[in-house]
């Protein structure tokens, strides 16, 4: 698979509660966002119910490491293309590249690994069957 495939996108409106003082995107908020974008894409792209994940199946998928890159600013208003693309998926492991862009580019990217997790014991542990499949499916390894 290429790396720049996508598997996730979608469109965020940059709201006021999203801006500082000076009118542009305060750096933690991008943050906020990317998990809300990993939570949709969970639910609505590979259709594995991320709560339901977290809640009762006591899976979870804690970031464990996050680069990021600051390119342009984003103000109010501004509508930024959210897209996530499979760098790397293992047994337990998911690396992604995620960028968020505006009309002029580039605003921030992500490379992030996610790690399989039980709630229980906080260890890492393979990926469950139904969520090992739609990533399969998401990055093309199996039809």
């Amino acid at each position: 698979m290429s790396k720049d495939t996508i598997v996730f996108e979608r469109q965020e409106l940059v709201r006021f509660g999203h801006c500082d003082p000076a009118g542009i995107v305060f750096y933690p908020r991008y943050f906020e966002m990317l998990n809300a974008l990993i939570e949709d894409w969970h639910t609505q792209g590979l259709g594995v119910d991320y709560a339901q994940l977290l809640g009762p199946r006591r899976v979870g998928l804690p970031t464990v490491r996050l680069d990021t890159e600051f390119q342009r600013i984003s103000r109010m208003g501004d509508v930024l293309r959210q897209t996530i693309a499979i760098e790397k998926l293992g047994r337990s492991s998911l690396a992604l590249r995620v960028v968020f862009e505006g009309l002029d580019g580039p605003r921030v990217r992500f490379d992030q690994v996610l790690v399989c997790t039980s709630l229980e014991t906080h260890k890492a542990q393979p990926f469950p069957d139904d969520l090992r499949a739609a990533l399969e499916r998401a990055v093309g390894d199996k039809p």
